[in-house]
Formats: structure tokens, C-alpha cells, sequence
């Protein structure tokens, strides 16, 4: 990176929801960013957010019929769409459903940064990324956010700062985006929250040096409120919710039930946060600590500014023609960075 200023990167948001409108806030809060458009499957309702509906009227894309079990499925068409519009595409789709067969889609036509959040699926996912972006000459950025994410990058920098270490992690209390869009996508599912509380007791243990055996059940508890169409069986709803293997299956959960009303009047802001704690001993069995905390007064808009600063990174690889998939822990902190060499070294140093 040099001292000379560098030209705006170009960003689409492909998906439209909460994660989305971080994003596009994000966007506005970097003088280095600029608003491309938006690929949805909900364009008038899209429209309908901003305050005049005529500034998106060029800038939205509807992929409400792409087959992407089919890689060549509109691709001319998004590819005209792309061209010359768009740096990076921020893919905004939950991790259960839709970046599994979005983001390859995706990383065919265009440079792509994601929040893929499916820890126990993410080597394959990776793998899945890294051939078609390599393919293609484009970069694409996964499993970019908080956790996984900077909570990873704080993993492996304790781990290697205290070897022998052991490592904990905690999250909440607050509302998880992928285990509440996870609920969403059940049938007969109107809307939910997945709150994650964390287990008290464990974290002052972990804090006093105990180096305690927790399993995932002895670190965290999930409470889940749904809104459920009244034709569907609740029991059906909650068993299935309750069994779901990587989200709610080896967790203590408490499912319950409420009206669209109470949903609208208690649940409508995404509070999250969370702990990564590393503790062992140095030279002379000295005990060590090191401890990560992030708190979050909106995880949409957390995960939103985390995935723009991965987008500056994205086009500033792809130009150095770094082509392939990377995750948070490949990238250099000062990719992430808008300032100049000079004011990172005087500044943050």
C-alpha cells in the first residue's frame, strides 16, 4: 500500500435484509466506499425503504429466478449488470440456505466477501470458494465478521502469544443473526430471535486461571421465541428446532412461542457480544490471560462495518492479483485499514 489516495471500491449488496442494511450503512459511514446497488429478490419492496424509490431504479438487480444449482443460470445477464459497476459484491444471504450455493454463484462473475457463520462447515465451504474464485481470477473474503471473524483472528494471536494455552469462547448475551434465520427457514415459521446467553458460572472460572473442561452444553444456554403460522403443528416446529445438528442440538434450548404482536414490541433490535478468553501459563509457570471482548448495540451493523472494511481488503488483493478464497486470519491488518502507511505507523503503533 502506498501513501497516494486510492479510488472508491465499488460496492453491490447481494440480499436484503438485516445484514444488508448494515452494510448499506456502512457504506455511508467510508468516504472510500461506494454504493453500486443492491441484487434482491424483493425489489419493490426494496424501493420501498428509501426515500426515493427513482435512485435504485438503475441500481437494482432481481434474482428472484436464478437456478443456481445451474452456474450458467442468467449469467450474461448479472455479468452486464456487473461490469463496470461493482468492485465487490458483499454477500448478505444466510449461511444454512444460501451462501452455500450463492456464493460460488456469486464468485464466477464477481469479487465476493461473506459472513458464512457455520463454523463446523467452513473448511468445505472454503474449499468450495477457493476453486471457482481461483477459476476466475476473483477474490473472495469468507466467514468475514465477528465470529468467525475478528474473534478468530483473536484465537489464533492468543494461541501463538501463549503456547500450551487454552482457549474459551463465549457469546452473548445478545441475538444471533444466523440461529434466528436458521428458525426462520422451518416450515410454518413467521419470524424468530435466538437469543445466546452465556453461562456465568464458566466465565468466572475460566477468569481465575481454572483452566476448566466445559462442553458446549457448559458454556452457553439458547432461548428461542417464534411466530409460527397457525395451520402448523408447534411441536413439529419446536422438535425441530430443538434437534438441529451445528445450531441448537448439543445446547440446552428453551423454544417458545409468542404472538407477531409481542415479537414486534420486544424483539425488534439485535443486541450480541461476546468474550474470547486464552488462558495458561508463560516462562516459570506464571499464569497468563488474554481476553477479547466485543459488545454490539446492533450485530446487523457490527457484522456490516466488519464485512466493508473485508471489502477494502477483497479489491486491494484482487488488484495485486491475489486471486482465490481467504478468510480474516490470511489478510494483513493494514488491508483492512483506510489510512496511509504513514498514519498507521504514527498513529496505531
Amino acid at each position: 500500500m502506498g501513501e497516494m489516495a486510492e479510488e472508491k471500491t465499488k460496492i453491490a449488496i447481494a440480499g436484503w435484509g438485516n445484514v444488508g442494511r448494515g452494510v448499506y450503512e456502512s457504506i455511508k459511514r467510508n468516504p472510500d466506499m461506494d454504493f453500486a446497488g443492491i441484487i434482491t429478490r424483493r425489489p419493490f419492496e426494496v424501493k420501498k425503504e428509501f426515500p426515493s424509490s427513482s435512485i435504485l431504479d438503475m441500481n437494482l438487480f432481481d434474482f428472484a429466478s436464478f437456478d443456481y444449482s445451474n452456474p450458467l443460470s442468467h449469467s450474461d445477464e448479472l455479468w452486464f449488470w456487473l461490469h463496470g459497476r461493482v468492485d465487490v459484491a458483499v454477500l448478505c444471504g444466510g449461511s444454512k440456505n444460501d451462501l452455500p450455493v450463492q456464493g460460488p454463484f456469486f464468485a464466477r462473475h464477481i469479487n465476493t466477501v461473506d459472513s458464512f457463520d457455520t463454523h463446523a462447515n467452513i473448511p468445505e465451504y472454503f474449499d468450495k470458494m477457493n476453486k471457482v474464485a481461483e477459476k476466475y481470477n476473483h477474490t473472495s473474503i469468507i466467514s468475514a465478521g465477528w465470529d468467525p471473524g475478528t474473534f478468530s483472528l483473536e484465537r489464533v494471536l492468543a494461541d501463538a502469544f501463549i503456547p500450551g494455552a487454552k482457549n474459551y469462547t463465549f457469546w452473548g448475551p445478545g441475538v444471533s443473526q444466523g440461529h434466528s434465520d436458521a428458525v426462520r427457514k422451518i416450515e410454518g415459521v413467521l419470524d424468530a430471535r435466538q437469543y445466546t446467553l452465556p453461562i456465568k458460572k464458566a466465565i468466572k472460572e475460566v477468569r481465575k486461571g481454572g483452566n476448566p473442561e466445559l462442553t458446549t452444553r457448559q458454556k452457553h444456554k439458547r432461548l428461542v421465541y417464534v411466530v409460527t403460522e397457525k395451520s402448523f403443528s408447534r411441536e413439529r416446529i419446536a422438535h425441530e428446532i430443538l434437534t438441529m445438528p451445528n445450531y441448537f442440538a448439543n445446547y440446552d434450548t428453551t423454544v417458545r412461542f409468542i404472538s407477531k404482536d409481542e415479537m414486534k414490541k420486544n424483539h425488534t433490535a439485535y443486541p450480541h457480544g461476546g468474550f474470547v478468553l486464552t488462558s495458561g501459563t508463560t516462562g516459570n509457570n506464571h499464569k497468563a490471560l488474554i481476553e477479547y471482548r466485543n459488545g454490539w448495540d446492533s450485530n446487523p451493523e457490527a457484522t456490516g462495518n466488519i464485512l466493508i472494511a473485508c471489502a477494502r481488503a477483497c479489491h486491494r488483493m484482487n488488484k495485486e492479483e491475489k486471486s482465490g478464497a481467504y478468510t480474516m486470519l490470511d489478510i494483513p491488518p493494514a488491508y483492512y485499514s483506510p489510512r496511509t502507511k504513514g498514519e498507521l505507523l504514527s498513529k496505531f503503533m
